[in-house]
């Protein structure tokens, strides 16, 4: 599994009185793994080799 999500930037992105788990950083990185490959099927259904914002 590649590392997509840093871990540090998770806490800015959320309300400061909120706390974040350990295991939400390895959820978080499935999730965006599993948007890119739909992504690149969508891509590759349009005869393209680029994903674009569109694909998500």
């Amino acid at each position: 599994m590649v590392e997509l999500i840093v871990k540090s930037k998770i806490k800015e992105a959320v309300p400061k009185d909120m706390r974040v788990s350990a295991e939400l950083a390895q959820a978080l990185n499935k999730v965006v793994e599993e948007i890119l490959k739909k992504a690149a099927e969508r891509a590759k259904a349009n005869k393209r080799s680029t994903i674009m914002p569109q694909d998500l």
